[in-house]
């Protein structure tokens, strides 16, 4: 019986072992395969060394190699986003650089934007196409995505300066390539639009379809990074309530959050029209030493009517299936059996949903009453209100209000 006993053990612990490891392997390579920096380099630098693109950044990734690739951010295989760092002899600078691969075109349309429609990367514009022709290739596509809202000539002047990597005063063709690939890129448009905007990372140059931005210090709006080995045995309940624990003060929490409510007042109805997030994610906010909030990811914020142009043909049964990224939402006409392109729930209210633990953990005792009342109207906010603008203006500066008045006589300020 002993014996029996002794194997049984024996057989069950070599099962566990056995059973984690697989585990452990499995996760080990998506993360290995996550990480491709040397054949993402290899794709950009090969383009650029036979003339096929250039960019401000093209030299110090290709010939210099003082810019190289460092920790992923990402955890999904597909349209990837990648922390990296840049170093300049003279400047000695730390950036931040998002790339795709070029293979990574295929997404799962139900968790992700709309996916990148190019076979071929860099194949426009063409041997040729005069300068002109590219600028009113741009135009078409700010019409297309924007409308007929805003300068778009005067749009168009900046992306031609921006894509000018050398400053010579004109752009070239590998130029031209570089920044239409970008222009592809639902976030780099909207950086470009928001570039004067204190909460938006600014833009220090290119190459090909990757680009470099300013260094942001914190990644993600709270949290702890734990190695993916121990991150695989934390419950994900448990995992939410710890990530709260990590968090800094209470004033710079709260500091934090009023950037965010100005980003969203920067986005809300602007010169270029309504932008949408779809997926308010902590993890796609991040601050600075100073606690400025820095939007970190902003792939998934898209122009209101770009939203209602893919999403109104979609075929539904439920409004499960009018679901556009994370967290854009629209109802579903079960007459017609299409999607109905007006999203449910504004911007605001979804930053307010994802504030409300942040804040309202370890907020001072005066005000903690009339900030959960603020919040809790503020998430009941619907976009089909008959005064949504008014009711939306009037919540976000409430909030701005209360906070601010709490933290204007601390250092944090």
């Amino acid at each position: 019986r002993f014996s029996y006993m002794r194997m049984k053990y024996l057989f069950i612990s070599w099962l566990v072992v056995f059973i984690g490891s697989w585990i452990m392997y499995v996760q080990y390579s998506t993360y290995t395969e996550l990480c491709r920096g040397h054949d993402c380099r290899k794709i950009i630098c090969d383009k650029y060394r036979t003339g096929v693109i250039d960019g401000s950044a093209c030299s110090s990734l290709c010939a210099k190699e003082s810019l190289y690739f460092g920790k992923c951010l990402s955890t999904k295989p597909n349209n990837q986003v990648r922390l990296y760092t840049f170093n300049l002899a003279l400047l000695l600078l730390t950036e931040i650089l998002f790339s795709r691969m070029e293979e990574a075109t295929q997404l799962d349309f139900g968790t992700d934007p709309e996916p990148r429609k190019e076979t071929v990367l860099f194949d426009k514009p063409t041997r040729g196409t005069t300068v002109q022709k590219f600028k009113e290739m741009v135009y078409g596509l700010f019409k297309a995505k924007l409308g007929e809202q805003g300068n778009l000539s005067e749009l168009v002047n900046l992306i031609l300066s921006f894509a000018d990597g050398n400053k010579d005063g004109r752009v070239s063709l590998p130029e031209a390539k570089s920044a239409w690939a970008l222009l592809q890129l639902e976030e780099f448009l909207l950086m470009v639009i928001l570039q004067d905007k204190e909460h938006t990372p600014k833009l220090m140059g290119f190459c090909g379809d990757l680009y470099v931005m300013e260094r942001v210090e914190y990644t993600s709006l709270y949290g702890i990074s734990l190695p993916w080995i121990i991150e695989l045995f934390i419950p994900s309940g448990f995992r939410r309530s710890m990530d709260q624990w990590f968090t800094p003060s209470w004033p710079r929490k709260a500091k934090i959050a009023i950037g965010l409510l100005e980003f969203v007042e920067d986005i809300f109805h602007g010169p270029y029209g309504n932008f949408l997030m779809c997926d308010t994610s902590a993890k796609n906010l991040g601050y600075n030493e100073k606690y400025d909030l820095k939007m970190m990811d902003m792939r998934k914020i898209v122009p209101e009517m770009n939203l209602k142009e893919i999403i109104k043909d979609r075929q539904c049964n439920s409004d499960l299936d009018c679901v556009y990224g994370t967290d854009c939402r629209t109802l579903c006409d079960q007459g017609k059996m299409r999607c109905t392109t007006e999203v449910i729930q504004p911007n605001l209210a979804k930053v307010c949903q994802l504030l409300k633990d942040y804040l309202l953990r370890g907020a001072p005792s005066d005000i903690h009453e009339e900030l959960e009342k603020q919040l809790y109207l503020c998430i009941a906010l619907k976009v089909t209100a008959s005064q949504m603008e008014m009711e939306h203006s009037l919540i976000l500066n409430n909030l701005k209000t209360l906070l601010w008045k709490k933290i204007s006589h601390t250092n944090d300020s």
